[in-house]
């Protein structure tokens, strides 16, 4: 940009236009910071993810719902508000063959979370591993990232809580969803999310977690070896959750 003298002999160029000139530079050095951090985020040596047969899930079955309930804690107060589901069982009909299906919708646990991206806080974000979360010390309760999901997979606690379960702590104002039992995986003790070990033990094992970037894990040779899809999928999030027989 040319500096012309006026009359004065000083410059045109006023000093607030220089210094807005000088943010905007910097401000898109941070932009491309961001980016290349952004890059590198997606780039993860490890991602859980889970596999939904849906095949397998049977009609009227709720040992899914109820082990998550009884791990976190989520319907021990008998209030509507209250009482959240981080996973719920949803029930499908193709409108040409008449079939009917369940299948068990949480947190997909998304590649690029529209959860996070809409958070003003920072409370909602993904982990390196790929687990989305939400910080209940910095939620400041706006519920932007509950209108941001497109799984509703997302709740809100209206009312004072007491006699939480430690590994879940909750609290009034906080947005809250499926955490794939975070306190399991990083106790690494072999036990799987409360869902996957319920669904497990009921014979059905429509349910199959591990980390989708071990190729010697049975949830990444199932994903590469059989077809799979996931809800959704024209919105690009590349979900951590993918279902089959849907």
């Amino acid at each position: 940009m040319s500096v012309q003298p006026n009359e004065g002999g000083t410059s045109k160029l006023k000093r607030r236009q220089f210094v807005g000139l000088a943010a905007g530079a910097l401000a898109g050095v941070g932009v491309v910071q961001l980016a290349a951090q952004a890059a590198v985020d997606h780039q993860l040596t490890k991602r859980y993810g889970m596999l939904v047969d849906v095949n397998k899930c049977a009609t009227g079955c709720r040992a899914c719902v109820d082990a998550c309930n009884d791990e976190h804690g989520l319907t021990r107060f008998d209030s509507p508000l209250t009482d959240a589901q981080w996973i719920r069982k949803v029930g499908l009909r193709h409108r040409r063959t008449g079939r009917e299906v369940e299948m068990p919708v949480m947190c997909q646990h998304c590649d690029d979370p529209p959860c996070v991206d809409v958070c003003p806080t920072g409370a909602s974000f993904k982990r390196d591993d790929g687990i989305v979360l939400v910080d209940k010390h910095t939620c400041i309760g706006c519920r932007y990232c509950v209108m941001a999901c497109p799984y509703r997979a997302r709740s809100f606690i209206h009312e004072n809580l007491t006699e939480q379960v430690p590994e879940a702590p909750r609290g009034k104002g906080t947005v809250e969803s499926c955490t794939f039992c975070v306190h399991r995986v990083d106790a690494d003790d072999g036990h799987e999310p409360a869902c996957v070990e319920a669904c497990t033990n009921e014979g059905h094992r429509a349910l199959v977690f591990g980390e989708l970037t071990d190729d010697t894990s049975t949830l990444a040779q199932r994903l590469r070896n059989e077809p799979s899809r996931e809800l959704r999928s024209g919105l690009g999030l590349n979900t951590g959750v993918r279902y089959q027989g849907i």
